[in-house]
């Protein structure tokens, strides 16, 4: 490799985060959880639930899972588009939003799991 080709590599491992199922779990039990989250806690929840979704994705698509199972690609695309949208100025629609963020995560993980992509969280 080359100065570059291994400064890239650097920066991408200093970037790096440890995939937590214990922090996701809680993150989607917070999400999910039939007490709705305070209004200024949505967006540092919704941004901690992005993140994970990115994570889950890119362990799916690392993994292959989207090309061998049509659920699992589903799951990916909805994760994807659900991390991009902006959080709605309404919070009732923003409860919403990060419900159907939790969900997502929640349903990946375990089909990440189910594909044995994952170990079983605890």
């Amino acid at each position: 490799m080359d100065s570059n080709a291994l400064a890239t590599v650097l920066q991408k491992v200093r970037a790096w985060q440890v995939f937590d199922a214990g922090a996701l779990l809680d993150d989607v039990a917070a999400a999910l959880d039939d007490v709705i989250p305070a209004e200024e806690h949505v967006d540092e929840l919704a941004e901690r639930l992005r993140g994970h979704l990115m994570r889950l994705v890119n362990i799916a698509v690392a993994a292959e899972e989207g090309q061998r199972d049509e659920t699992a690609a589903r799951l990916i695309a909805q994760a994807r588009t659900l991390r991009t949208e902006n959080m709605p100025g309404d919070h009732w629609k923003a409860v919403g939003h990060l419900r159907r963020m939790g969900w997502t995560a929640n349903e990946l993980l375990e089909h990440l799991v189910a594909a044995r992509c994952l170990k079983e969280a605890v």
